[in-house]
């Protein structure tokens, strides 16, 4: 009887078990996935990922790229110089330009789409790898920003990964893995696609220098609320997280996100009527 009801709960479970893709079926995303090398400045080189999303444009972090002496694209061992860029310093968006890259895009999906804990999964090449390598996840947030939705997930990602995709169990990029959260307990979050869309109708430049800063890597205090909360959240300093999340409730009223860390903050300190309400 034991082993019937073992078996039962596998069949249950296995569509779960199963729906992330294995290693070998991730190889056709090979190639639409690349290396981004650049020459830095004390002429060393640098590494970071980036994502075919059309025969001229391969999508990256600009901090992979910025201030750095050049840059290129690596597949198969075969190299491709971009003719010009387009960037979003801010956004921490750049797109490599090509006259014709003999690689595939990608399908792309609005991350307006996505779902809470639909199944994901990341691929880049962090640490040095030569072949992309794929962290399997969910989808735990969507935060609006600056006209677009930033995508949290679980599917980890490393130094080097940065400019990888996000995909759907479908293989559908859908969002540009950018940066994570301080401590061993990080939160990870990517870019969305919609940026992706956006950025191709901008102006061409030729330079790589910028004194911009990154969305993400601005002071603390000036950081999405999105950002602000995860420290004190994880810290269980209660009643910082409250301030920040009573300033998100009041610029953000529709946001369950707002709310949820606002009812989190006041139960934590005790205020258990109002963590009800919120």
């Amino acid at each position: 009887m034991k082993r019937w009801i073992l078996l039962a709960l596998m069949c249950v479970y296995a569509p779960s078990l199963l729906a992330w893709p294995s290693v070998a079926e991730t190889i056709p995303l090979g190639y639409s996935v690349v290396i981004v090398s650049t020459d830095l400045p004390d002429g060393s080189t640098g590494r970071g990922s980036g994502v075919v999303v059309s025969k001229e444009y391969v999508a990256t972090n600009c901090h992979v790229i910025a201030n750095t002496n050049g840059a290129n694209v690596a597949k198969f061992r075969d190299g491709y110089k971009p003719i010009a860029i387009k960037a979003n310093w801010r956004r921490d968006l750049c797109l490599l330009k090509f006259d014709s890259l003999p690689l595939t895009p990608i399908p792309m999906r609005d991350s307006s789409t996505l779902n809470y804990e639909e199944e994901v999964f990341s691929l880049g090449f962090p640490a040095g790898s030569p072949v992309p390598q794929p962290s399997y996840g969910n989808v735990k947030g969507k935060y609006a920003f600056d006209g677009g939705l930033i995508v949290r997930t679980n599917a980890t990602f490393a130094m080097g990964s940065s400019g990888g995709g996000l995909f759907d169990e479908k293989f559908n990029l859908i969002g540009i893995t950018t940066f994570k959260s301080p401590g061993h307990r990080g939160f990870f979050y990517c870019l969305p696609v919609e940026w992706i869309k956006e950025l191709m109708d901008s102006p061409d430049i030729l330079g790589l220098k910028t004194n911009e800063v990154p969305f993400w890597a601005l002071p603390p205090e000036q950081r999405p609320f999105f950002m602000q909360v995860v420290t004190p959240f994880q810290n269980e300093e209660w009643a910082t997280l409250k301030t920040i999340a009573t300033k998100w409730v009041a610029e953000e009223p529709n946001s369950p996100d707002a709310w949820y860390f606002l009812g989190v903050a006041e139960e934590g300190i005790g205020e258990i009527p109002q963590a009800k309400i919120a």
